[in-house]
């Protein structure tokens, strides 16, 4: 809790009040906040005109009916993520905010350590939130997300999905399988090393060092790491100088001193979006990311650097494990995911009501209403009823929905993750610049055992 408090500036004070789940459960009139960082014509404007266009009509008229009247207001924002966030601890910290609120799912152990959250079962009941239907529609793996502590604090909101992007053509070029799908990170090098023999090709983008900040972290390193058999954290220790560390950033230097990539994406402040614009011109042949880019970067209509042949130039298939079977639990392929998740206030003073509005928002129709009629674009949802009906025309969406999410990972909600964040992207930074990956995994576990303690640290 001391590290939580550390980068929870608002954790003075008292923790929140003891939750009664059945507090004012039977009134009749009560009045609901939905608070999000959303705004009509600006941040996030399609949550915002979701909330206020669809859920608060048709959640009043369901209640209504059920002779409950409710007064459901939306309390938007348009502020940046860290005075939003600052925003939300003081208000939580005060006894104020939405009833219902959502944060990012690596900030649910922060809430929870710093009193700022509770379980949902001690908010509205145990036997309540194990009643609703919703969660044998919710991705068993995607339910790391509004958990801590094997406990769930919300239900998730949304998530992504990581992936291999190849480009086909420059894959027929170099003589390899246009349907490539690796199974081992040899598999990824000896694809690489075809590429680079294409003049002004890079055969693969993958992030590293300081300037790709979080981006190496979870888009290179920690899909690496998982595929080495190990993750971050876990069973309350952090991963040091282990066989698995020192196998991930084995990776980095056989593609940094083999040249299979352009070291100066990883260098430059703008470095990301420079290659996305290369791999969107058909540069760079490999590319290991997110849904995002083929959605927002890449999009024919909509996107950032648009590629008009995208549906058919570019290929994408499921990250490897090290080897067959080397992956964490044994898989063969696996994924980082992201996201967010609707809470319950812990001091709100209509906590069944509040239930009732979060399984509200997060059933199908809702879900389903937002992406059709508000989002303008297909995303992956966590729920698999909601991803089967609105994927089918979506190939790539519904390929990670499909394959992916099943063995998908998430980052540790723990208070320290984020300067571990940096440990991770500084021992990167070091293998590219020529440290082999015994030093840097030995400094890199040093300074961890300075951050979080010598004994919540394995090395091997």
């Amino acid at each position: 809790m001391v590290t939580s408090c550390l980068l929870l500036t608002a954790c003075l004070g008292r923790p929140a009040r003891v939750s009664d789940p059945r507090l004012n459960a039977d009134a009749t009139s009560v009045t609901l906040t939905i608070a999000s960082n959303a705004i009509a014509g600006g941040k996030n404007a399609a949550i915002a005109k979701w909330l206020t266009d669809y859920v608060i009509p048709h959640f009043v008229e369901q209640q209504r009916a059920r002779g409950v009247t409710v007064r459901l207001k939306f309390q938007g924002s348009g502020a940046g993520d860290g005075a939003y966030q600052q925003k939300q601890i003081l208000q939580l910290r005060t006894g104020g905010g939405g009833d219902i609120l959502d944060i990012d799912g690596t900030d649910v152990g922060n809430f929870a350590q710093s009193y700022l959250i509770k379980p949902l079962a001690e908010v509205v009941g145990a036997e309540t939130v194990a009643n609703w239907d919703g969660w044998s529609q919710i991705y068993p793996s995607v339910r790391q997300l509004d958990r801590f502590h094997g406990q769930d604090y919300g239900i998730p909101k949304g998530t992504d999905g990581r992936v291999l992007f190849y480009n086909r053509d420059l894959f027929a070029r170099a003589g390899l399988p246009t349907d490539w799908q690796p199974h081992s990170w040899d598999d990824i090098l000896t694809a690489a090393t075809a590429l680079a023999k294409l003049p002004g090709i890079t055969p693969i983008q993958l992030a590293g060092g300081t300037a790709m900040a979080e981006t190496t972290t979870i888009n290179g390193f920690l899909p690496l790491l998982a595929g080495a058999g190990a993750l971050i954290f876990a069973d309350g220790k952090w991963q040091g100088d282990t066989a698995a560390m020192r196998a991930a950033l084995g990776f980095y230097q056989q593609i940094f001193t083999r040249r299979l990539t352009d070291p100066n994406f990883d260098l430059e402040a703008q470095g990301r979006d420079r290659s996305f614009a290369e791999f969107a011109a058909g540069r760079i042949g490999i590319y290991p990311e997110s849904d995002y880019m083929w959605r927002s970067i890449l999009s024919p209509t909509v996107g950032a650097d648009p590629m008009p042949n995208r549906d058919s130039a570019v290929g994408y298939a499921l990250i490897p494990a090290m080897r067959p079977g080397a992956g964490v639990n044994g898989v063969d392929h696996l994924t980082f995911s992201g996201g967010a998740v609707w809470l319950i206030n812990p001091n709100t003073a209509y906590p069944q009501q509040a239930w009732s509005l979060l399984t509200f928002m997060s059933s199908a129709p809702a879900m389903e209403a937002y992406e059709r009629d508000y989002l303008g674009s297909s995303q992956i949802m966590p729920r698999t009823d909601v991803n089967n009906a609105l994927l089918a025309r979506e190939p790539l969406m519904n390929y990670i929905a499909a394959n992916a999410l099943p063995h998908t990972y998430f980052r540790p909600s723990e208070g320290a993750y984020t300067r571990v964040s940096a440990l991770i992207q500084q021992a990167t930074a070091d293998v590219i610049g020529g440290r082999t990956p015994d030093a840097a995994a030995a400094a890199y576990s040093r300074k961890l055992a300075d951050l979080v303690g010598r004994d919540n640290v394995v090395d091997n």
